[in-house]
């Protein structure tokens, strides 16, 4: 042991850590408890968030959406779903879609909803994973089934098994004696609950076969759900999609369609590196005092240290090792107590939220260990910074002038 660690260990435990007990050195390493605890805890919430709400919405949404400019129909084209397919080896499946604006009607209330047509039998979608009543489609019988949202169907006051009407029109045009609607019965075979109003409350899913039906698209689709292995190279497969296809196809990323939901979520981490840097600066502040306050009551012996022969860089490193001691243990204390509360929150939901807002009614948590690492080490160099002001005042003090400070 050198001999600056050896004084600070014998100052430190003397008079029964009486230096780490202090009220000034128990404010400090609360600060820096407390600082390092919430910034850790808003980002694991913040990644959470992140984490659910992406896989939300990718259960309703393909990672990749090859549509049309201006939302036209497509004509299917079994060579486009190879060469999509075939693109990249992250693309893990491929399945067509019909999507189109409709009213909704149940015998009492009627509502604007997205009747999208999915391919029952080669459908990438995880709708089926968020059934809460009735169950998914009949791949045998299927033709005048629909699946809704939960907000949809206590809009509407329906439940399995009650008949709903659609109201549709080609080509979007108002009705008219030449363009009346088309009307079509279904069955409400099941109801999901996705956890975001966006969805329970718009979108209502049928099979394909009759959208082509009802919207008179015999041939003709309104698009490609693509899906990945993963997200890692979204971006690269859609850049190389747009060069292959060209017009009239339009590429859109998963992050592209809910670039608001995702932005959103970015911005609530811009303040996190403030609210970080406020709280440490209290801590500084907190650890440059009480090293201060320290060196004013031991001045006496540094004098003596001094005369005995201490160098100024041994002198300096005593004061510096006593603020990362307080730095350390108010990290330690910061990570021990955050790692406990996450888990707490990811065991019994104490943080609730409203749903209409936040998309769920829980604040989610994600740990992860780099966010950790991160916060403890911008703390700790922080620590030694701040340690290292009163520090080196204390190396340059003149050990007669020191002596006769008593």
């Amino acid at each position: 042991m050198s001999f600056s660690f050896f004084i600070v260990n014998k100052y430190i435990r003397s008079q029964n850590y009486s230096f780490l007990l202090s009220l000034v050195s128990i404010i400090t390493i609360s600060g820096i408890a407390i600082g390092v605890m919430v910034v850790t805890i808003a980002l694991s919430i913040l990644d959470g968030f992140n984490s659910v709400i992406s896989e939300k919405i990718v259960d309703f949404n393909s990672h990749i959406i090859v549509s049309s400019y201006g939302d036209r129909n497509l004509q299917e084209n079994n060579e486009i779903e190879n060469k999509i397919l075939n693109s990249n080896k992250n693309i893990v499946s491929i399945s067509k879609f019909i999507a189109k604006n409709s009213i909704i009607k149940s015998k009492s209330v009627s509502d604007g909803v997205i009747v999208f047509g999915i391919d029952l039998e080669n459908n990438n979608l995880e709708i089926n994973k968020t059934i809460i009543e009735g169950k998914y489609f009949d791949i045998q019988n299927n033709q005048n089934q629909i699946v809704i949202g939960q907000k949809l169907a206590e809009k509407l006051k329906v439940s399995i098994g009650d008949k709903i009407t659609l109201f549709t029109l080609l080509n979007d045009k108002l009705p008219s004696y030449s363009n009346p609607p088309i009307i079509s019965q279904f069955n409400v075979i099941g109801i999901y609950e996705s956890g975001m109003p966006e969805y329970d409350d718009l979108k209502a899913y049928i099979s394909i076969t009759k959208a082509k039906i009802i919207f008179s698209m015999d041939e003709q689709i309104s698009g490609y759900n693509v899906r990945l292995n993963n997200l890692s190279n979204i971006e690269e497969i859609a850049d190389n999609l747009r060069d292959n296809l060209r017009y009239p196809y339009f590429i859109r990323t998963i992050f592209e369609q809910h670039q608001n939901i995702f932005t959103w979520i970015d911005l609530q981490k811009k303040p996190i590196p403030i609210i970080l840097g406020l709280i440490v600066l209290v801590a500084v502040f907190n650890i440059v005092g009480t090293i201060l306050m320290n060196i004013l009551e031991r001045t006496a012996q540094i004098g003596i240290l001094k005369s005995m022969g201490a160098s100024r860089k041994q002198i300096l490193k005593i004061f510096l090792i006593q603020g990362v001691y307080l730095g350390v243990i108010g990290i330690s204390i910061g990570i021990f107590f955050s790692f406990l509360l996450s888990e707490l929150q990811l065991r019994f939901n104490i943080i609730e939220l409203p749903e209409s807002v936040y998309f769920l009614n829980s604040a989610p948590i994600e740990i992860n260990l780099t966010n950790y690492a991160v916060v403890s080490i911008i703390a700790f160099l922080l620590t030694i910074l701040s340690s290292l002001i009163p520090s080196i005042i204390a190396s340059k003090i003149e050990p007669i002038k020191a002596i006769k400070f008593d």
